[in-house]
């Protein structure tokens, strides 16, 4: 393990120099380079009161081939975020790893080794079911889901032009025989039992939570926003997703039992594109749009209703495997908050969230949470109105209260998380409001990612600070010390887009 320094007091662990958690020019003996690094940290470390914190761990720190990547570089991180006071850690377990080749061939042995190491460090683990793929790290789903998928592209979402979102499967099959006889939520059921027989000794001690993968990035939504924005400027909603073969016959079914079989051929003739401003006309129009017509209730209910009832479902399911281990089971909400500032609430309409002006559509989402007594995964509590895009009509804030308050009054548990690896302060600085404020009860909060950029001069110092302010609330994140040389002259404007699992 090498510790290193640029100057004075910058410090950097990494193997060989080049993992990058920390990266420096002059070299130390091995023994002064870590204390080195024990003392920096040290100095930074504060046990957050009240809120438990955790870290993600790198996508992919299993390899395809079940070993850890980079592992020496991953516990010299582990030992620095225990020095630091977080409490533990966050592991995406991946179905197209731990199921890769074949139904119910499970290989958990690269996961194993990452619960051991937490344990013997004596950090607490959270695991995220991950069902999806993920193009940032090149993890796609398992193998044979893959070829299934190229006989019968029917299992993927898909949208009005008929491009299919491969990353993850179409809500509309978790009760469709399609996966060699049996069907996804059966599949989901045999991983999860798995999962929880290879991991027994670490439940309840190391293993303290679970979250289950609902959707795209692990998001109770549809993929509305897949598609790659062009770099015109506008910033549209996104699309609906029910073009999809059992998509399509799901609504022809619905539209029959209601006596409008017309209205079950396709979704709305009028909704924009992608890129298209969608309040500018048509379905979304403020006044006027079809939004607000009885096809446009009975669509966008039904719409909404799939993913409600989705929710419910693997909610349900993860619960009644885990309801004898002593850990939680959450699931994730995103924070769809683009266009919230207008009457029809578009974007949250196309990832399926019957949410308006005049009408509260978290109520029956934090209701499925409730009733299967899980906890709620919020991202997004790094982002502030003063930031978003005014053309966007974007207000996070807003948003995040508005679930938190629905979350507040049916007693739903809600853990944080950021929506980008911060390089500035005003980020770490909206976070420390959320976690203090009394009106959203987070009780933790996971910060994602860790990985190069993490353990930077340019950003490690921050997130120390934010650690510390949480024990100083009355204190300004800036108005706090630094130690020297943790100073960074130029900081980013914009945030990394963070990694999701």
């Amino acid at each position: 393990m090498d510790i290193s320094f640029v100057g004075s007091s910058q410090v950097n662990l990494g193997r060989n120099g080049d993992v990058g958690f920390f990266s420096f020019g002059q070299n130390l003996n091995a023994k002064s380079r870590f204390d080195v690094a024990l003392i920096y940290i040290w100095m930074a470390s504060i046990m957050v009161d009240g809120v438990k914190l955790y870290v993600g761990l790198p996508l992919d720190t299993v390899s395809k081939m079940h070993t850890m990547n980079q592992e020496r570089a991953i516990a010299a991180g582990l030992k620095a975020l225990k020095l630091l006071g977080v409490e533990g850690v966050e592991l995406p377990v991946w179905w197209g790893i731990a199921e890769r080749e074949v139904r119910g061939k499970y290989q958990w042995t690269g996961y194993l080794a990452v619960a051991e190491m937490v344990h013997k460090l004596g950090l607490k683990l959270h695991v995220s079911l991950c069902f999806h793929a993920s193009k940032q790290c090149k993890i796609p789903l398992p193998e044979w889901v893959s070829r299934i998928g190229k006989e019968e592209p029917g299992i993927y979402f898909t949208d009005r032009s008929g491009q299919h979102y491969k990353d993850c499967l179409s809500l509309a099959v978790d009760d469709v025989p399609v996966l060699d006889g049996k069907t996804p939520v059966e599949v989901y059921k045999d991983f999860c039992e798995s999962f929880k027989s290879a991991f027994s000794p670490f439940m309840g001690s190391t293993i303290t939570g679970i979250s289950v993968g609902l959707g795209p990035d692990g998001e109770l939504r549809y993929p509305s926003h897949h598609h790659p924005a062009k770099s015109n400027g506008n910033h549209g909603a996104g699309e609906f997703q029910c073009y999809g073969k059992y998509m399509l016959a799901n609504l022809k079914q619905h539209a029959e039992k209601h006596g409008n079989p017309l209205w079950g051929l396709a979704g709305p003739h009028d909704a924009p594109g992608y890129d298209q401003n969608p309040i500018s006309g048509g379905f979304f129009m403020e006044d006027g749009g079809s939004w607000k017509t009885p096809y446009g209730g009975f669509f966008i209910s039904w719409y909404s209703s799939q993913l409600i009832s989705h929710g419910h479902c693997i909610l349900s399911l993860a619960a009644s495997t885990f309801k004898d281990a002593p850990i939680s089971v959450s699931g994730k909400v995103p924070l769809v908050h683009s266009w919230y500032q207008t009457r029809s609430h578009p974007s949250e309409l196309t990832a399926g969230f019957y949410n308006t002006a005049n009408r509260d559509g978290y109520k029956d989402i934090v209701e499925i949470f409730s009733n299967n007594s899980c906890k709620m995964i919020l991202p997004g509590m790094d982002l502030s109105d003063e930031h978003e895009p005014l053309e966007s009509r974007s207000s996070p804030e807003s948003l995040f209260a508005q679930i938190t308050s629905s979350c507040l009054k049916y007693g739903v548990e809600v853990s944080g998380q950021n929506t980008a690896v911060s390089g500035v302060s005003r980020g770490f600085e909206q976070i420390k409001n959320n976690l203090l404020d009394k009106n959203a009860t987070v009780d933790l909060f996971t910060y994602q990612r860790m990985g190069a950029y993490f353990f930077s001069p340019d950003h490690f110092p921050l997130f120390a600070q934010l650690v510390r302010s949480l024990n100083q609330p009355t204190q300004r994140l800036d108005s706090l010390p630094v130690n020297h040389g943790d100073t960074v002259e130029s900081l980013p404007d914009s945030n990394l887009h963070m990694q999701t699992a």
